[in-house]
């Protein structure tokens, strides 16, 4: 009978032990995943176009910033196209990220989207482009006015006083394009004559037919500022497949632009630096995670690229 007791205490010791070695470990192993899990964030991207050198250097920028700080970067490409920018936005609110960065594609249309993302309780950087309303934890982006301004002083140096020039605007409604057009009419309002402004959208083949209609009307002007460099370089084909000798001046140096320079084919353009854009709007998405203060403003510096 003895016997028997003692192997049954045996028994349960035997039970008990293996019970005590098996729930650490199995607690550990929950602990691990859910610790390994919320300790990266999610954030979503939505970036106005992908069909855009400049955007798609910035989103590199952003994705091997993220890379770096372990965060889990979810890219949408709105095309362009403002209301797919906002059902891409309400995609990512449903997702449940932690973070959206937005590069508008229209600065007015996006408001609805961040005021969206606000009443989630999802926190909101816009990137290059502002939006017009709801709350932004911070803004990346150039001082487009200023770079506006940069581009009005060279051209004005290149043409001179009251030279003949024509603007070809970005996206009606940008911010950039707004701010790029109000800096360089700062300029141009006293120092040149604005023969034509039209609109190509950011866009290469429009920039070649928007370019090619105003020198059917105005085929006397010296010089042309462009809101992007992709208007820029369609603006130059339609130029030297023309014959013409006109000074063009563009925005953003991309690779195809700053080649164009170092060709003398293009008279300059504004380095507006999207790799770093991006690196630092991820980079301020997740100090805002971590509870860090972030400056609403964050400016990138502008440089001028000529020959």
């Amino acid at each position: 009978m003895k016997k028997i007791q003692l192997l049954l205490v045996l028994l349960a010791m035997l039970i008990l032990a293996a019970c005590s070695m098996e729930a650490p470990g199995s607690e550990s192993e929950e602990e691990g995943s859910d610790g390994e899990s919320s300790g990266e964030f999610k954030i979503g991207f939505s970036i106005s176009t992908l069909n855009n050198p400049f955007f798609v250097t910035l989103n590199d920028g952003a994705e091997a910033k993220a890379e770096e700080l372990g965060a889990e970067l979810s890219v949408v490409d709105a095309q362009d196209n403002a209301s797919k920018q906002a059902s891409d936005v309400e995609d990512l609110i449903q997702q449940g990220v932690d973070l959206i960065m937005i590069n508008p594609v229209d600065s007015e249309a996006v408001t609805a989207a961040v005021e969206s993302a606000n009443s989630a309780g999802i926190p909101v950087i816009t990137v290059d482009r502002s939006a017009a309303g709801g709350e932004v934890v911070s803004h990346i982006a150039s001082d487009n006015v200023a770079g506006g301004e940069m581009a009005g002083e060279f051209l004005v140096s290149l043409v001179g006083e009251g030279a003949l020039v024509a603007e070809l605007e970005g996206v009606p409604g940008s911010s950039a394009a707004r701010e790029r057009g109000e800096g360089f009419n700062k300029i141009a309002a006293d120092s040149l004559e604005v023969a034509a402004k039209q609109t190509a959208n950011f866009n290469r083949s429009e920039g070649l037919t928007v370019m090619e209609n105003i020198l059917q009307s105005n085929p006397d002007i010296t010089g042309v500022f462009a809101h992007n460099d992709e208007m820029a370089l369609g603006a130059l084909e339609a130029i030297e497949a023309a014959g013409k000798d006109i000074t063009v001046v563009g925005f953003d140096a991309t690779d195809d632009a700053v080649k164009a320079v170092e060709e003398g084919r293009l008279a300059g353009t504004i380095a507006q630096k999207p790799q770093l854009i991006g690196e630092m709007a991820v980079d301020a998405a997740v100090k805002s995670l971590n509870g860090e203060e972030v400056e609403a403003s964050i400016p990138v510096e502008l440089e001028l690229i000529k020959e």
